[in-house]
């Protein structure tokens, strides 16, 4: 019996065929095209108001008139509220992405694993929702939040909006794509149908929870317009409203609002970068069953 160990064999080379570098060539002047309004933006936070007014966005390097004073004015409690507007945003972000993915998840859960009467009629109450624009469901909801007496507050941004369709719908497909066996499996070990749930299911949702927080804190950081209807304060304000206030029929600060601006894209990127990795898998889940 031959038990000598095979001999390496050289690793080919990859060809590149036309169509390799052609969609090389696309994905690059794609990025390019992608990361130019982000590059502009960088470089103007770092130039003066009035350099903005004269030449706009470009990318010209500019060493003589670039310098960190705006980001130095943004950090200033004197010269503007940014660090309350952005703490605010955070606080809000992080109260409505978490009540959000758990409400969603336990909707979603009940219309994957159950059967209950209704059913079919709810969950299609489910996707008739998700296709109705904001602006039409805007002026009941502002009426309820007034009935409720939670008017400028944080609780009248979040609460409209804990139970969204799209994540409810979401979960329900990634859902769908386990086996029911893991009920029984539970049910046959003890456990109570809370218990299944965190024990059991929780674990195997981890991909779905990483997409949705993406998506889900996305929207909240961004949100402009609902906040603006909710809140009358201004030390309560949101980051995009407070940003919004720097730009008056009496004068513009662009100095901060540019710099502002570029500052709150750091929070989205720890976001991605802390859960890109169940992205994919997450965003993928329940497209085949079996």
């Amino acid at each position: 019996m031959n038990t000598a160990a095979p001999l390496p064999t050289l690793k080919e080379k990859p060809r590149y065929t036309l169509g390799t570098v052609l969609r090389l060539i696309f994905f690059l002047l794609l990025t390019f095209i992608v990361l130019f309004p982000l590059f502009a933006i960088v470089l103007a936070s770092f130039k003066p108001g009035t350099e903005l007014l004269r030449t706009g966005l470009n990318v010209r390097w500019q060493p003589e008139v670039m310098s960190f004073n705006n980001y130095r004015l943004l950090f200033e409690p004197l010269e503007s509220d940014y660090m309350i507007w952005f703490g605010n945003s955070l606080l809000i972000t992080l109260l409505q992405s978490v009540l959000t993915l758990i409400v969603s998840a336990w909707v979603g859960y009940g219309f994957a694993m159950y059967e209950f009467r209704f059913k079919n009629l709810l969950f299609t109450c489910v996707l008739i929702i998700m296709m109705v624009p904001m602006e039409i469901i805007m002026l009941p909801l502002y009426q309820e939040i007034v009935g409720m007496k939670i008017i400028d507050t944080v609780w009248g941004i979040i609460l409209p909006f804990v139970a969204m369709p799209l994540p409810i719908f979401f979960f329900r497909q990634y859902l769908s794509g386990l086996p029911r066996d893991l009920l029984d499996a539970g049910r046959v070990d003890g456990s109570s149908e809370y218990g299944i749930f965190v024990r059991i299911i929780l674990p195997l949702m981890t991909p779905a929870f990483g997409a949705m927080g993406i998506f889900i804190g996305m929207n909240c950081w961004n949100n402009f317009l609902w906040p603006l209807i909710v809140l009358r304060t201004g030390s309560k304000f949101t980051l995009p409203i407070g940003l919004n206030t720097l730009l008056t029929p009496y004068g513009n600060n662009y100095d901060i609002l540019v710099a502002g601006s570029v500052f709150a894209i750091i929070p989205i990127i720890i976001l991605f970068v802390c859960f890109q990795k169940y992205f994919i898998a997450g965003m993928t889940a329940g497209s085949v069953k079996g």
